[in-house]
């Protein structure tokens, strides 16, 4: 599934942030502890962007700290806040997620918009945002971007947008969520940690 959508703030995956802040429409629910009990508890978003020769792609994704996984995206090659909007309503509809979720980001405009607030407000999703300016706040967030800078965005020169999307999307669903073992998970992948804490859940 690929959401087909763009946003406002980006990440670079340099440290350079560009977009405008503007005031906050919430309180930082997260105090830099991401962690979580259980899945859909805590959700980590943020925007990075890339070059290609045919433009500029931008990558909104959203992740469940519990497990690590990438719950959501959505790639476009503009910058409006239907992308954030668009990878919220992938991450819900793949998760159905209950009511109390928080959802975490920087104050990028593109997670201050009507509708992206108006998503999480139908949902009964609880709204989060780090300090101005302040990678650290949502630091496991950037850490998953800088994999993907690494291992995606710059393994290369992009000649189409098509041809990054593909990879993008490749990597997230095939390598990221499947095959790639962290650390933090005890060596598992995030599906194979997801897999057997269910399995546990349902044991007890």
């Amino acid at each position: 599934m690929l959401p087909d959508t763009a946003s406002a703030r980006s990440f670079v995956g340099t440290g350079r942030r560009t977009g405008s802040w503007g005031p906050p429409t919430a309180e930082d629910q997260v105090r830099r502890d991401f962690t979580a009990d259980e899945p859909n508890r805590l959700w980590l978003t943020d925007i990075t962007e890339h070059p290609t020769r045919e433009g500029k792609l931008y990558l909104c994704a959203l992740k469940d700290v519990f497990e690590g996984r990438i719950v959501g995206y959505s790639i476009d090659s503009r910058m409006k806040a239907s992308l954030a909007v668009a990878a919220l309503q992938d991450a819900i509809t793949r998760r159905q997620p209950a009511p109390g979720l928080i959802v975490h980001s920087d104050r990028g405009s593109q997670f201050r918009s009507k509708k992206f607030r108006n998503l999480l407000t139908s949902h009964g999703l609880v709204q989060s945002m780090g300090a101005v300016g302040t990678c650290a706040d949502n630091a496991a967030m950037e850490s998953f971007f800088n994999l993907v800078q690494t291992n995606v965005l710059d393994r290369k020169k992009w000649a189409t947008r098509l041809e990054l999307r593909l990879a993008l999307v490749r990597w997230i669903n095939g390598t990221y969520n499947r095959r790639r073992r962290q650390k933090a998970l005890g060596k598992l992948t995030p599906l194979e940690y997801e897999i057997t804490y269910q399995s546990t859940a349902q044991a007890a």
